[in-house]
């Protein structure tokens, strides 16, 4: 008797439709039923057990305008951080390679500016060739850019563009006085138009309310193209700055794991084609925690010793961490989809 292979189910349609009301019923669901049903999501979309393994390098540390109650580089913070100019290419290209040599696959370089400034554009377009070149997967996080500066990217070959919108529309401006929501936005709408991929997330653990969580995904998920990269970053209190010390006087604001993995698991049923990265806060994650959100869908993270300015948890432990859960580096960048315009 012929035994015939089972069909696969279809995969579920790409929806950018999506209500706050379904979001917030997938956040209701029980942690266990959520799970599964964001893992079934993940595994028709991506391959299982695999990780993409991304570093970032902070390129211009310190002096930023904008007074991001989370960020310690804000000169808003009293958090000791101190300025520098923009790292010498040369120096970036040294740690782009130790980087692919620690088993980096992207490259993710940020610099503490409100938005580049012309005069910058010449340097920071030779280091995105310059990391190209060396077969990583370039990104950068430069604060608001112009249409001009997205386009002359593009031309650069920069594959990825973060800017993350934060947090709800609604508590946006709790968090961040010196740009709106709509400014986040329109960058993350030049950045589009330039044929850059997306990448945009938020934090949460930022004593926002579930709600807060549920328009928070609702924003990316409603996007006219999903973000092709999601990072979720857990709150690091940074004292000195405005939820660093808030934190530390009302520690039960932050925001406890499960929650945390509920919110990578709706954010990958949303927008299933999505990369989530599993962001800042890892440090202090247990690896249960790490390895639900794996199970949850996160398939991408931060490799190394140091976020920006914040700790990380380090490629030894990750190593150690991978082996003990059979999981391995993404095996080559997944295939972007058709209308990325990646360079």
């Amino acid at each position: 008797m012929t035994v015939l292979d089972p069909i696969a189910p279809a995969a579920p349609a790409i929806r950018t439709d999506w209500t706050r009301a379904e979001i917030a019923e997938l956040f209701a669901l029980p942690f266990t039923e959520l799970v599964f049903r964001a893992a079934e999501v993940h595994r028709a979309h991506h391959r299982a057990g695999e990780v993409q393994l991304a570093t970032l390098l902070s390129i211009k540390t310190g002096g930023c305008p904008e007074d991001c109650g989370y960020c310690s580089q804000s000169v808003s913070a009293e958090s000791g951080v101190k300025a520098t100019k923009l790292m010498d290419v040369r120096e970036v290209l040294q740690n782009a390679a130790r980087a692919k040599d620690n088993g980096s696959q992207r490259f993710c370089m940020g610099a503490a500016w409100r938005n580049p400034k012309d005069r910058d554009m010449p340097a920071i377009v030779e280091i995105v060739k310059g990391v190209r070149a060396l077969g990583l997967e370039t990104c950068m996080t430069l604060g608001m850019l112009t249409p001009q500066q997205a386009d002359q990217l593009a031309e650069a070959g920069l594959d990825y563009y973060n800017h993350n919108i934060d947090t709800s529309p609604e508590r946006y401006g709790e968090v961040i006085t010196t740009r709106s929501f709509a400014d986040r936005l329109e960058t993350i709408d030049n950045v589009r138009k330039a044929g850059i991929n997306v990448c945009t997330g938020g934090i949460v653990g930022m004593g926002e309310t579930r709600e807060d969580r549920v328009g928070f995904i609702h924003a990316l998920a409603t996007m006219p193209q999903h973000p092709e990269s999601v990072p979720v970053n857990a709150l690091v209190p940074v004292k000195g700055t405005v939820l660093g010390d808030m934190l530390a006087d009302t520690p039960l604001a932050k925001i406890d794991d499960i929650e945390f993995v509920r919110t990578v698991a709706v954010a990958r049923i949303t927008m299933p084609l999505s990369m989530v990265r599993l962001s800042a806060g890892r440090e202090s994650m247990s690896e249960a925690t790490q390895a639900l959100c794996f199970l949850a869908g996160a398939n991408s993270i931060f490799t190394g010793d140091r976020l920006l300015t914040a700790p990380n948890a380090g490629d030894d432990a990750d190593q150690a961490m991978f082996a003990r859960l059979g999981l391995k580096p993404l095996a080559g960048p997944e295939p972007l989809r058709a209308g990325c315009g990646c360079g």
